[in-house]
């Protein structure tokens, strides 16, 4: 793209047309992004995952060695379609009655474009203290992409006084959210004929063990309830998303797994869930198996590992976003977000975008007209409050 401006929903249009489902790669919307910025004079750098099929990109607008920017972030993925019932073309923008309709508009490439369409008034604008673009991969799949690009931040670049992440709230401000971990547990048994299960190990009867004792622990966690009384539902959560195994009816399965995931309040020590299933599936499971079968085993591997957002009621994060938004009004939200891993990379954050997280992930998911507006207007206000 040339150095010409672009409304937010032109934008947005262009951002929606690139499927950067997780699954497939974003460096086609990187590269648009990248040249946009470069035609009004803004440099940027890439962070590639292992096989170089997808990147984070950071840039700087305003001076480049000056710490106690502001961060501007939002994550480029998008979640599938499949299955879903669109009324039209999920990659192709679509308006009716002031809703913008497309994959991602809500979740979350309205923020993005609403920043990218104000870049010419940053360049313009910005003086000492910089403004800083992150747009990340793979937050859909575990915010399994941006941890590179914060980790490189806080070694290695001025540091920023402040991130926002742009999720859709509505415009309104979030300092705290429940933080998550996913993990597979497989288990390996031993075939036998269906008639003669004594001589094999069920590996999905083992499974459906391990799977009730994270039942108990799940009601634990509820009984154990939420201290702040901001978060619903009010406990740490837990949930079993995906299980497969076996081969025939009359034959005892040999393998099984299942994907699961808790999601812990802010303050609630992240390994214990966890240690107590290793430990239970290794002391009292895993003997009684390998009296059967010495090839008898249990891996559990944990894939994604998000800390909640904690409160910070004095960040500097917060303080600048409610004076811009002129409330004190702070929400909670028991979904994840990039911000829980700048906060813990020690850079303030929390969570302010346009749309709603109703819309999100579902079919005709939509963006309206006037929350990209609200979202411009906030993003003047912070230039206005840097400049």
């Amino acid at each position: 793209m040339s150095s010409e401006k672009y409304s937010t929903s032109e934008i947005l249009a262009h951002l929606v047309a690139f499927d950067t489902t997780s699954r497939e790669s974003n460096l086609a919307l990187i590269e648009f992004v990248q040249d946009y910025l470069e035609g009004h004079g803004v440099e940027s750098m890439l962070f590639h995952n292992d096989a170089s099929t997808k990147a984070n990109l950071y840039a700087t607008i305003g001076p480049r060695d000056v710490p106690g920017g502001i961060v501007l972030s939002g994550h480029t993925d998008v979640v599938p379609v499949d299955g879903q019932e669109w009324a039209s073309d999920p990659f192709a923008l679509r308006e009716h009655d002031g809703r913008l309709y497309g994959r991602g508009t809500a979740d979350m490439k309205g923020f993005i474009a609403s920043a990218l369409a104000l870049v010419p008034e940053f360049v313009a604008g910005v003086g000492r203290t910089p403004l800083h673009l992150a747009f990340s991969y793979d937050e859909e799949v575990g915010c399994l992409g941006v941890h590179s690009m914060v980790r490189h931040i806080a070694a290695h670049l001025p540091r920023p006084k402040a991130v926002i992440v742009g999720e859709p709230t509505m415009m309104q401000v979030v300092n705290s959210h429940k933080g998550i971990r996913t993990f597979t547990t497989e288990i390996i048994g031993l075939e036998a004929h269906s008639s003669t299960p004594h001589l094999g190990v069920n590996a999905i009867d083992v499974a459906v063990q391990l799977i009730n004792y994270l039942h108990g622990l799940r009601k634990e966690m509820q009984a154990r309830g939420d201290a702040s009384g901001r978060f619903d539902p009010p406990y740490s959560s837990l949930h079993v998303g995906v299980i497969d195994g076996g081969t025939a009816l009359n034959i005892l399965p040999r393998r099984c797994r299942f994907q699961w995931e808790i999601r812990p309040l802010p303050g609630q020590d992240p390994d214990e869930i966890a240690a107590r299933f290793n430990a239970y599936a290794m002391n009292e499971v895993l003997p009684a198996l390998r009296a059967i079968s010495a090839q008898a085993c249990i891996t559990t591997r944990q894939r994604a590992d998000v800390p909640p957002l904690a409160p910070q009621d004095a960040s500097p994060a917060q303080t600048l976003v409610t004076a811009l938004r002129g409330s004190n009004a702070m929400h909670a939200v028991s979904y994840t977000t990039e911000a829980g891993i700048f906060q813990d990379a020690g850079i303030p954050a929390v969570v302010c975008g346009p749309g709603s997280i109703d819309q999100a992930h579902k079919p005709d998911e939509f963006v309206a007209r006037s929350e990209l507006a609200a979202c411009d207007a906030f993003l003047r206000q912070l230039l206005a409050a840097i400049a």
